[in-house]
């Protein structure tokens, strides 16, 4: 997502320079025209004025690594975004120790998978209403048509993200147990096209159902792979804050649990989740 979010950001003309700790990505997106920098300090120098710096990592100590390399080359105001899935507490808490010497700290929960970060995502941000001003058309830009919004304070652009892929577990989890039961029913279905006329007038059309044929389409019992369906964490964090704050949810809950199950058994409904995963996400999926 991060090396097709370097590329929107230069379709829509903002000046990026580009860092990686893998060598073959930087040569890749040297080759699309877009400069690059052999380490975190030679990133802080080589950015003019008030610095605008995108974190793409994965959620966690990666993140806490990255910014504790820069703050010795940050100067007072500048922003950092962290467009990853962190959780909401640990964005809040970084929020404040940045604060403290003078640097903003931007959360976006950024939406819409590897093709959605080059064709255009959904963004939800939180964060210093200040730094978010000077940071609104570059959000703007990258996002679709009304797909963008500034949630509020600290932590609020990663809770609504959170959220957001807890509902996600349960809409996944809903289209992949009603296939699975129309696969036992009979063999035979064309699910693909069950999917693709589901998409056309139906309650149900959605991105995950036009997902659900194209990995049908490409796999017609999806027997090439393992119903082995991995948590990234989001929906764990969903149902720890719910419970936290004794909200019911669920579906979300169940979810999560049966995620858990895929690691045990192999079933049609786990073969279909862990299909949208990589259609949308990119992750890997386990073949036979």
């Amino acid at each position: 997502m991060g090396y097709n979010l370097a590329l929107n950001f230069k379709r829509n003309g903002h000046a990026v320079v580009a860092y990686d700790t893998s060598k073959a990505a930087m040569e890749r997106i040297q080759a699309e025209g877009i400069a690059t920098v052999s380490s975190i300090a030679e990133l802080a120098e080589k950015l003019p004025g008030r610095r605008v710096i995108w974190i793409m990592v994965p959620a966690g100590n990666t993140v806490d690594i990255i910014i504790n390399n820069l703050n010795d080359y940050l100067h007072k105001d500048d922003i950092l975004i962290d467009g990853g899935n962190s959780n909401f507490k640990d964005t809040q808490r970084r929020g404040r120790d940045l604060e403290k010497i003078g640097i903003h700290l931007l959360d976006c929960g950024t939406s819409g998978g590897v093709t959605g970060a080059l064709q255009g995502v959904c963004t939800m941000i939180g964060g210093s209403p200040e730094a978010y001003q000077y940071c609104e058309s570059l959000f703007t830009s990258i996002s679709v048509p009304d797909g963008s919004l500034y949630c509020g304070k600290s932590g609020c652009g990663h809770f609504v993200k959170m959220v957001h892929n807890g509902i996600e577990y349960g809409m996944m989890q809903a289209i992949a147990e009603g296939f699975e039961v129309m696969n036992k029913f009979n063999p035979d279905f064309d699910l693909a096209a069950i999917a693709k006329v589901w998409n056309h007038g139906s309650v149900v059309r959605s991105w995950l159902m036009e997902l659900s044929q194209h990995a049908l389409e490409k796999d017609k019992n999806l027997g090439s792979i393992k119903g082995v369906a991995h948590s990234s964490g989001e929906g764990k964090w969903t149902v720890e804050t719910a419970l936290e704050m004794g909200v019911p949810i669920p579906v979300i809950t169940m979810s999560l649990l049966m995620r858990y199950r895929t690691q045990n058994e192999d079933t049609f409904s786990g073969k279909l989740v862990a299909a949208l995963r990589n259609e949308f996400g990119g992750h890997a999926v386990e073949k036979k």
